[in-house]
Parts: C-alpha cells; sequence; structure tokens
C-alpha cells in the first residue's frame, strides 16, 4: 500500500472529525435578538376604549370613570399619597363643629371619601314622621348613581355573597369634585400623580425583595485550579447554598495548599444594585405626590436635604390653610343648600402660639 495514500486518508479522516464544521454551524444558528421588558402606557396612546365615553351606563346605573377599586390600591401604594390624604382629612376634622344631626366620625368619612376619591355621599336617615334623625356617609368605594336625579345604589360583597341596594328617591346628597370629562362622577386631584406613587411602591418592593433574597451578599465564585479536590468543591458548593436568606453574610474558609494565584476568584454580581437610583426615585415621586396633593413638605415631617431647609413652617401652614384648606371646605359647604340647614361648619384656623 502506497505511504502517501495512506497518509491521506488518515489525513482527511482527521479532518472529517474536527469540530469546526459543527462549531460553524452552530454560530450560525444563533441570531442577535433585542428586546424590551415592556413600557409605561402613556396617557395620549389612543388605543383605550373609556376615552370614547364619558359613564358607561350598565342598565341601572352608571359605572366611574376611573376604577374605584384601582384607587384604594394605590391609596396604600405610597406613604406620602395615603398620609397626605390623612393630613388633610385631620385638618378638615380638627375645624369641623360638630351638629346634632352629623357627628365628627360621620364627616372624617365624608371629608376622607371626598378627598381620595372626588366624591362623597350622605344618606338622609328620617324618622316615620319624615323628620331628619341624623345624616349618615354612604362609602364612596361602593355607591354607583342612577340613571334619574336622585336614584342611588350601594353595591357590596357581604357574607350572604353579591347584594345591591337601591337608596330611597333624593335620601341622598352627593358631592363630587369637579372633572373634564363628565359630570356623574368627580375624580381625585392628584390622578397625574398614580404613576409617581406607582414608581414610589415598585423600587420599595424591588429593594425589599432584594435584600429579603439576600441578593445585597452574592457573587460568583469561579474555581479554575487543577489541584482543588472534588470533595472540597462539593463542600464549598454546600456551604455557599447555606450562605442564602436567613444564613447570608457568613464567612467561608477555603484551604488550598498545592493552588495557585487566581486559582479561586469572587466575581461581585450584586454592584449593579448600588446604581439603581433608590434615593433619587424616593425622592422624585415623593416630590410628585406632594405637588399633586399641594402639602409643605414641612407639614409631612420630611427632613430636608438641604442646610436651608423648607422654610418656615407657620408661614407655610398659613398659605396652606387659605389656598387649599378653604376651597376645600367651600366644596363641602355644598351639602347645606341641599340639607336646607347649616349642619357642616367650621371655625377659623389658629395657630397655637408658644407664649
Amino acid at each position: 500500500m502506497n505511504p502517501f495514500s495512506t497518509a491521506k486518508n488518515v489525513f482527511s479522516q482527521a479532518l472529517n472529525l474536527m469540530p469546526r464544521a459543527a462549531t460553524q454551524n452552530t454560530i450560525s444558528n444563533h441570531k442577535t435578538e433585542a428586546f424590551t421588558f415592556g413600557d409605561a402606557v402613556p396617557v395620549l396612546d389612543g388605543h383605550d376604549l373609556s376615552n370614547y365615553m364619558e359613564c358607561w351606563f350598565n342598565g341601572r346605573w352608571y359605572e366611574p370613570q376611573v376604577s374605584l377599586e384601582g384607587l384604594s390600591r394605590s391609596y396604600k401604594a405610597t406613604p406620602y399619597l395615603s398620609s397626605g390624604i390623612i393630613f388633610k382629612r385631620n385638618f378638615l376634622a380638627n375645624l369641623f363643629i360638630e351638629h346634632k344631626h352629623l357627628k365628627r366620625k360621620s364627616f372624617e368619612q365624608m371629608a376622607l371619601d371626598f378627598i381620595w376619591c372626588g366624591n362623597t355621599y350622605a344618606e338622609n336617615i328620617k324618622s316615620r314622621l319624615k323628620n331628619t334623625i341624623e345624616y349618615k356617609p354612604a362609602l364612596a368605594k361602593y355607591t354607583r348613581a342612577g340613571e334619574h336625579d336622585g336614584q342611588y345604589f350601594y353595591i357590596y360583597n357581604s357574607h350572604e355573597g353579591y347584594e345591591e341596594y337601591e337608596f330611597q328617591q333624593d335620601r341622598i346628597c352627593h358631592i363630587r369634585e369637579t372633572d373634564i370629562d363628565q359630570e356623574v362622577y368627580g375624580t381625585p386631584e392628584y390622578i397625574s400623580a398614580l404613576q409617581s406613587a406607582w414608581l414610589n411602591e415598585a423600587a420599595t418592593l424591588f429593594r425589599r425583595k432584594y435584600y429579603n433574597n439576600g441578593s445585597h451578599a452574592g457573587f460568583i465564585l469561579y474555581v479554575n485550579d487543577a489541584a482543588s479536590d472534588p470533595n472540597d468543591i462539593e463542600k464549598l458548593r454546600t456551604a455557599l447554598k447555606e450562605s442564602k436568606g436567613p444564613g447570608n453574610f457568613r464567612n467561608l474558609f477555603y484551604y488550598s495548599p498545592n493552588g495557585k494565584k487566581d486559582g479561586i476568584q469572587v466575581i461581585p454580581t450584586s454592584e449593579i444594585a448600588a446604581k439603581d437610583d433608590f434615593t433619587n426615585i424616593k425622592s422624585i415621586t415623593r416630590d410628585d405626590t406632594l405637588a399633586a396633593l399641594r402639602i409643605p413638605p414641612q407639614l409631612m415631617g420630611i427632613v430636608p436635604s438641604n442646610a436651608g431647609g423648607f422654610g418656615d413652617i407657620k408661614s407655610a401652614t398659613e398659605v396652606f390653610y387659605h389656598n387649599e384648606m378653604k376651597p376645600l371646605q367651600s366644596r363641602l359647604l355644598q351639602f347645606n343648600e341641599w340639607a336646607g340647614d347649616e349642619v357642616i361648619k367650621f371655625k377659623d384656623y389658629e395657630l397655637i402660639m408658644p407664649k
């Protein structure tokens, strides 16, 4: 046999066994991809069917244009929103003069409903002689306006399931915040700041999950030392697994007598978390929420980040009272026109000055 032919055949077989062709095919099968995680829905997207109607009439009552269930959940999304709403409620309740037909507790509920959803309802409870016994608030989250004037429904879930109750005609006083889209229900003034409130909540939940998972102590342990014992590697793997969650921040000891430099490398994976602008997000969304509620930050107990502070708290309180609370009081005074009596009254606000 010709030795050159034999060598040629062996060389050809070796070329066929080389993984070069398979590697090229594998690489060619992988394509570059670009993807996104989804964007926040803009206000002017033009694809919302609710933009083509005012308030949907379901045959018995009108559905609110804004989801009251979503608003009630957003109320609890961030402390700046809920605390600002409660602060306004407390300010009004502090100046309210109690009436024999309207208890202070009932007024607090009416004020809270008007601030958080832009609607407040009060039922006129009458005796058999048609005299007013008291004015009782109906929770705005479950009250709906009917087709005709003075017609209102109360929908709720009890222990017996879903129930509907229709109030007697002209027994409900409805005070609503003004709106530019419809005249059935009111909308809260802070609705433009909901995106900021949700971002504040998302940032807080992300940071909380980040710490609960122990990821702030995360890293990649890269071992490329051939002298390492497989049993030691398995023990090291077990120790790393136990260091997550409640067992994080533990120190690990690894002994490799015949190891070489850089045989074991620790590569951090969580450094990006320190650059997620958590503090800036919390600060900016807080400012947006307080701007929508129009509450000075010093009245909310917020610590200033600059040396100059927020200014005189006395002046801020007086401006807030005259520019924000007085108009809010005038809206609630519409109840007196409906009741035919001066049921809701407020005393003048006075700062307690030290002697």
